[in-house]
């Protein structure tokens, strides 16, 4: 079995030659082996390849990138493989990018038919061509583009997505075009001449001197959505994401990943949140029939919190509550509602319809539904102001910019990743290396006399600056005005790659901190719409949806 990486390794070739060839593209657990024979900042997919490389005991590199010659430079030194020789990928596809490429493919087949005593099959050759036809795309698709995805996401995002998911990331538009008539007959040295043209001729990776065939990749009628996928460290296709965002009018998600599993949470979040601004129409639920009042929940079972908003038949907010969300979602969801019941003086059988937002949404049994927060967001804010085209959340753990037409629906959003840099989680970390409660720290930045700059907004390193203040005899407004600023420029800078403009609301819990509210009114140049109680947006557009599930 030779493993393979490149989308431009012959591998009809090989095949002909009676080679098994397997593409190597799964997650890895870690990068321990990898990492040991090669330094920590190599693209990630690099390193997964490498470590994936232990399962087979040939393997044929193509030196697309400078990683993967990297690589191949390695597993040389390394000397615990059979390598067949490194194939120079010409960058361009003019005449003499092709007579090289057909000369290396002349090499190996020598190379190889010496080494193994093999044949070349050409029916099998012409059969292995054919299966690289282009595929016929007839009915509605989406498609995920940029950098190779790895099995194992692109099953997830399948399993996501209401349409058939298309793979054209540079390992999945892998396509030979028509075949000659004559491929039958025409001498080997010329057949060799044909594939290396038709190698070239694939759509283009982002390594290629013209990308302009890339175009043909989103430009399909029945495309109705992008999933950008990029993995951390390949710059090539981060280019290529800022660039198609001007190119289409298509709805767009950027997702980027390391090539080892992933915390399905927030990838769930983004997914889903994109699905629902493709497909905004929601089909009405059976809903069961209240039995007293009838009453619409929308409960926001977030990291920190729980809420709860309740809605009658004419739109209006008739009871709200927050508990702590602990270690078991559905007890806080059911905790809330229990309150709320109270309250109002009714009973579960009242209400018409539940509807559950947040990263516990799915854990919720008794919601009819689960909504995205981003969508449930734009939602309430819309409903509390229709003059609001940009949200500002920042909650528990993570931080959303969402962008709003002027119908309310979501037209673009951004999320954190992994880090909790500038969400609750950053604040709360930091008030308690300060020795003072929450509500303090909101407050106390206010008041600073000396402009001091926190420079990491990782949370473990902030919280050695802060500490090295501290030492350094600097009073704790000042400190705290610097932490400010820190979550601010962060915050305004993803409202910039969203593409935000005002005016904006800010929600979420963060929302009730006037250190952080002000300093992101100065880096944006305007005030912030601030809701009464902003913990609670999430959950009254979970209680508007509530509400119009009857509809």
């Amino acid at each position: 079995m030779i493993g393979y990486t490149c989308k431009y390794t012959p591998v009809e070739l090989l095949n002909a030659l009676g080679a098994k060839t397997k593409l190597l593209n799964n997650e890895v657990l870690d990068f321990a082996e990898a990492e040991v024979l090669t330094h920590t900042n190599l693209c990630c997919h690099a390193k997964a390849f490498l470590q994936q490389s232990l399962q087979v005991e040939e393997l044929v590199l193509v030196n697309c990138c400078d990683a993967l010659r990297r690589v191949y430079d390695v597993l040389k030194v390394q000397g615990k493989h059979k390598l067949l020789p490194l194939i120079t990928l010409p960058h361009t596809d003019d005449p003499c990018a092709r007579r090289l490429l057909q000369q290396e493919l002349l090499q190996l087949y020598e190379w190889y038919s010496d080494r193994y005593n093999a044949n070349f099959n050409r029916q099998l050759f012409i059969d292995a061509c054919r299966q690289a036809a282009a595929p016929v795309i007839d009915k509605p698709f989406l498609a995920v583009l940029g950098a190779r995805v790895s099995s194992q996401m692109f099953t997830f995002l399948q399993a996501k997505t209401p349409y058939p998911l298309l793979d054209l990331t540079c390992s999945g538009n892998r396509w030979l075009g028509n075949l000659p008539d004559d491929l039958a007959t025409m001498d080997f040295t010329a057949l060799m001449d044909w594939y290396a043209g038709a190698l070239l001729r694939l759509v283009p990776c982002m390594r290629m001197t013209n990308v302009a065939g890339r175009r043909i990749l989103w430009e399909n009628e029945n495309l109705r959505g992008i999933i950008y996928h990029t993995v951390k460290f390949c710059d090539y296709y981060g280019f290529e994401y800022a660039k198609l965002k001007k190119e289409t009018t298509l709805p767009l998600l950027k997702l980027e990943s390391d090539y080892t599993p992933q915390a399905s949470g927030q990838f769930t979040t983004r997914l889903e949140a994109f699905i629902e601004s493709i497909t905004p129409q929601r089909t009405a639920l059976p809903l069961p029939k209240a039995k007293g009042k009838k009453l619409y929940a929308g409960i926001d079972s977030g990291s920190t919190t729980t809420n709860i908003v309740v809605l009658n038949e004419e739109y209006q907010i008739v009871a709200s509550a927050t508990v702590r969300t602990g270690a078991k979602v559905e007890k806080s969801a059911r905790a809330a509602l229990e309150k709320v019941c109270q309250i109002l003086q009714a009973e579960v059988d009242d209400f018409a319809a539940i509807v559950a937002t947040g990263y516990g949404r799915n854990s919720i049994s008794f919601a009819v539904t689960a909504v995205t927060e981003i969508t449930c967001h734009a939602r309430g804010a819309h409903f509390l102001n229709p003059r609001v085209r940009t949200i500002v959340d920042i909650g528990g753990q993570d931080s959303k910019v969402i962008c709003l037409a002027g119908d309310g629906t979501v037209t673009n959003f951004l999320m954190n990743d992994k880090c909790a840099a500038g969400t609750g989680r950053f604040l709360e970390m930091m008030a308690r290396t300060l020795e003072m409660e929450i509500e303090e720290l909101s407050t106390i930045g206010l008041i600073w006399q000396h402009d001091l700059t926190i420079s990491s907004m990782c949370t473990v390193f902030a919280e050695s600056e802060v500490i090295s203040l501290i030492a350094a005899n600097h009073c704790t407004p000042d400190i705290v005005h610097g932490l400010n600023k820190a979550v601010a420029a962060k915050t305004a800078s993803m409202i910039s790659r969203a593409g935000g403009r005002g005016p904006y609301m800010m929600t979420g819990g963060v929302a009730r901190n006037l250190g952080v509210v002000r300093e992101l009114e100065k880096k944006l140049g305007e005030k912030l719409l601030i809701p009464e109680t902003p913990d609670l947006c999430g959950a009254l557009g979970a209680a508007i949806l509530a509400r119009e599930q009857e509809k």
